[in-house]
This record gives structure tokens, C-alpha cells and sequence, in this order.
């Protein structure tokens, strides 16, 4: 047998070291990992083995045992819109425990029967709620009834307590029920940034009682748009799934539950004033950028720098909604081909950007782009206008809504105050703004094709906002 080489040494020796560091790579526990989402972080690997590490089960139910339930808190509530820790469900009913129930809110404030919404004292006695739908309950008769304990539903939850009368349409998804949800949990934090940061964490879900998985989006597919980008990780639950809790025969609680019930928001002083749902919700304390929070998400979702701010640091961009191919309530032609002219004067004289689009022909990226950098943004009223909730707030920034001649509503003039912009109204060539609002009315023609609009004046009223004419 002959010698080994030198080389033939020094390469069985290397093969072995490799061996020996690769032996004690396989026995290095795992690294500790945050799983805060917003700081995720691998910190220092530890030296202690695996079977250290304590065995448990999930927390999947609340157990009292002998004793009696805890009871239900309320953390936050206007009408129609509660947060609630600890409430509970029983066979599709909802109830408050408490042993203070003078302490609870009245029921017709929190919970209705989520019938259609007509008008009439009549149908308005018939949407209140009974004890077939949510009851309070003392913690005695609660144990009598749950028996030893309840399932949780963890973390935050969003019940939405309606039918899906109002659901399949985006102003009153994102601009109602999203903008009233956001507003009462927000609540919470008094402290929200101006880019959106919050301590409150996000919810795992949002439940539908008495709607179907078939009737929740709108045609142009922005409901689910501006869920899903609000909260990627949240799930949602339907009346099947509801009924499926209910046919279980046990008792549930929720660790945190935002209620939201549309009739019950509508007996309120609020609603009397601007007829909009999440008007209710700003009697609560707010942090001044309180919507930052959902608008950086739902753009940032959307390829855009949520520190894009439409004012006199960048270039103004002025966007009109047309809506002249739609078929219902659309400008006189001879004013919008003056308004289309009045705007590129704009563009030419003093280079700010001008976009003239119809919504039905944007894509839902572009449409929340656009709306993101926009400065001011006008148009007929109409559902286009709720692209206004993306819009940033700033000294400059506002929108012009056209009507019929003494027609009004609250819709995008109340949105749009609520998120500390400026909107105008206008009649022709008149025009108003708050605290010299005129009041609700639908004249006849104000669904019509013949609403009139005095582009000059439009163009003035532009010059003096981003030209800070109005502030001399």
C-alpha cells in the first residue's frame, strides 16, 4: 500500500472539520422571534434545551366553575356604535352580564332586529329590539344558564348588526360603517400620529349576523379592497357561521367586541343633524389623525408613499369626477366642456396637475393613487366622491360638490369635515360652506342631467385656495 500524499492528508482533514462544524450546527436551539408584526425582530439565541420550555394548552374557553361569570364591561358607547369586553352569546342571542344593569346602556341604542330600514314611527318600533335578540342578565342567572364556563372568541372583534341593505355599496361601507367602526375603536387612542401609528392592535374579525357571504361587495369591488388592506390577517364570519354558534348549545364570549347597528345609530341626535351613521361615533374623544391609521394602509396597499402629502410643499393635483356617461345626475354638457376647459387653463397657466376621469373606467389601484395625491377633488354628487377618504389632509386640500339648485346632503360635506378638509357646495354659481350650510332636500331634477355648474367660478375658487389668495 502506498503513503498518502500530502495533499490527499490535508484534504481527509478538512472533510472532518467540515463534518464536526456541520454535528454542532444541527444541535443550536432555535432563536427566540418576536412576533410583534410591526417590529419584528430575531433576538439573542438562547442556551437552554427544548424541553424547557413550558407545554400548554390553548385558551380556548373561560371557566368559572363554581363561581359565577365575569361580568360584561363597556368600554366605549354612543348609539349604535359599543365596545364591549365579555360579551356573550347563547343560541344566537346576545347578552350583557351584569349585576348593575342600570350601568348598561339602553338596549335600543346598542342592538335592533336588523329589519329592512323604512320610514314610519310603525317600522321604526318594529326594528327595536327584544329579548329573543340581546338581554341583560345578572351573573347568577348567567351561571344558571351558560353552566361552567364559555368558548372565547379572542382577540378584537367588529359585529356588524345589519342586513344587506346598505352593505353592497362603497360609500356606505367605507364611508359609513368602515369610517364609524374605525372612529370608535380609535377612541381608544388618543394619540394616533400623523403617519398613522396606534397602539391598538388590529381585529382578528369581522362578523355578519344577518348577511350572507353573496352580499357584501359592491360592483365595483371596493368593499373588499378596502377591508383586505385595512387588515390583511383579519377573517370574516357570515349568518352561517353564526348559526353555527348558535346550534353548538354553549355559550360564547368575546374577548373584545365592537358592536355596530345601523337603527340603532339612527335614533340619535347625531343622526338628526347629518343623517350619516358614523356621525354618532364623534361624540366619543378622537386623536386629530385618527383615520391616518386605516387611509396609510389602505394606500400603502396600493403602491403608494403613504408620506405623500397634496399641498403647497408639491405640486397641487386637481381631480374632476365626471360622471357624463353615466346616465344619472350628470352636469349640462356646455358646463362641463367649460368646467374641462377652465381646469386645463389651470394646468397650462400655473402647471398643476389636472385629471379629468370617470371613475367606471379606473381601476381600484388607480382610483385609490389618484385620490391619494390629489389636492382638490370635485364632481357631482355621487359615489365617486368617496374617494375623498383617501385623500390627505392639509391646509390646501378640499372638495367642490356640485347639485342641483337647492338640492343638498350630508354625505360628502360631512365625510369630509370629519376629516378636517374643507368642502364647498355648489348651486350653479353659487356656492356654500359649513357652518352656512343650506338644508336637506331632494328638489325634483336633482337626480337629473341638467345640473348647472359656472366654471369660472370653479377656477376662481381654485386660484384662491392653492394660490393662498384666501388668506389675505
Amino acid at each position: 500500500m502506498s503513503v498518502p500524499s500530502r495533499r490527499e492528508v490535508v484534504l481527509v482533514a478538512l472533510l472532518l472539520a467540515f463534518l464536526l462544524i456541520f454535528e454542532s450546527w444541527r444541535h443550536v436551539p432555535a432563536a427566540t422571534i418576536d412576533t410583534n408584526l410591526h417590529n419584528a425582530t430575531v433576538l439573542t439565541t438562547t442556551t437552554a434545551p427544548p424541553t424547557t420550555l413550558q407545554r400548554q394548552s390553548f385558551k380556548t374557553r373561560q371557566t368559572w366553575g363554581t363561581s359565577t361569570p365575569l361580568d360584561t364591561k363597556t368600554i366605549a358607547h354612543v348609539p349604535g356604535w359599543t365596545i364591549f369586553d365579555r360579551l356573550y352569546i347563547y343560541k344566537g342571542v346576545v347578552y350583557i352580564v351584569s349585576d348593575q344593569p342600570q350601568q348598561v346602556p339602553d338596549l335600543q341604542f346598542v342592538y335592533s332586529k336588523a329589519l329592512r330600514i323604512e320610514n314610519g314611527l310603525e317600522k321604526e318600533l318594529e326594528r327595536l329590539p327584544t329579548d329573543e335578540d340581546i338581554k341583560v342578565i345578572g351573573t347568577s342567572e348567567a351561571k344558571k344558564l351558560f353552566g361552567t364556563g364559555a368558548a372565547i372568541i379572542d382577540g378584537v372583534n367588529f359585529l356588524v348588526n345589519d342586513n344587506a341593505q346598505y352593505m353592497t355599496h362603497y360609500y356606505h361601507w367605507s364611508a359609513e360603517m368602515w369610517f364609524g367602526f374605525w372612529r370608535t375603536y380609535s377612541s381608544l387612542d388618543l394619540n394616533i400620529s400623523p403617519n398613522g401609528n396606534t397602539t391598538l392592535p388590529p381585529i382578528r374579525r369581522l362578523l355578519f349576523n344577518h348577511l350572507d357571504n353573496f352580499h357584501w361587495r359592491d360592483y365595483a369591488h371596493m368593499n373588499e379592497w378596502v377591508f383586505r388592506s385595512s387588515f390583511p390577517g383579519a377573517t370574516m364570519e357570515f349568518i352561517d357561521d353564526w348559526r353555527d354558534r348558535a346550534e353548538m348549545d354553549t355559550a360564547w364570549v368575546f374577548d373584545r367586541v365592537l358592536v355596530a347597528d345601523r337603527s340603532a345609530a339612527m335614533i340619535s341626535y347625531n343622526w338628526g343633524r347629518f343623517q350619516r351613521t358614523a356621525s354618532t361615533a364623534f361624540a366619543l374623544p378622537g386623536s386629530v389623525d385618527w383615520w391616518m391609521a386605516i387611509r396609510d394602509n389602505v394606500v400603502q396597499l396600493a403602491g403608494i408613499d403613504t408620506t405623500v402629502v397634496a399641498g403647497t410643499m408639491q405640486k397641487p393635483v386637481i381631480t374632476y369626477i365626471s360622471r357624463q356617461h353615466w346616465g344619472r345626475r350628470m352636469l349640462i354638457q356646455e358646463d362641463h366642456e367649460e368646467l374641462v376647459k377652465e381646469l386645463y387653463r389651470l394646468r397650462d397657466k400655473y402647471k398643476w396637475e389636472v385629471n379629468v376621469v370617470e371613475m367606471e373606467h379606473v381601476s381600484r389601484v388607480e382610483q385609490i393613487r389618484l385620490a391619494a395625491r390629489t389636492t382638490i377633488l370635485m364632481g357631482v354628487h355621487g359615489n365617486g366622491l368617496t374617494s375623498l377618504i383617501w385623500m390627505k389632509p392639509s391646509p390646501r386640500s378640499a372638495v367642490f360638490e356640485f347639485f342641483y339648485p337647492k338640492g343638498f346632503a350630508h354625505d360628502y360635506e360631512f365625510t369630509a369635515r370629519a376629516l378636517g378638509m374643507t368642502h364647498y357646495g355648489f348651486w350653479g354659481s353659487e356656492y356654500f360652506t359649513s357652518p352656512a350650510l343650506p338644508p336637506v332636500s331632494y328638489p325634483e331634477g336633482f337626480q337629473g342631467n341638467q345640473i348647472p355648474i359656472d366654471a369660472k367660478i370653479i377656477g376662481h375658487l381654485c386660484e384662491q385656495r392653492l394660490g393662498l389668495g384666501y388668506e389675505i
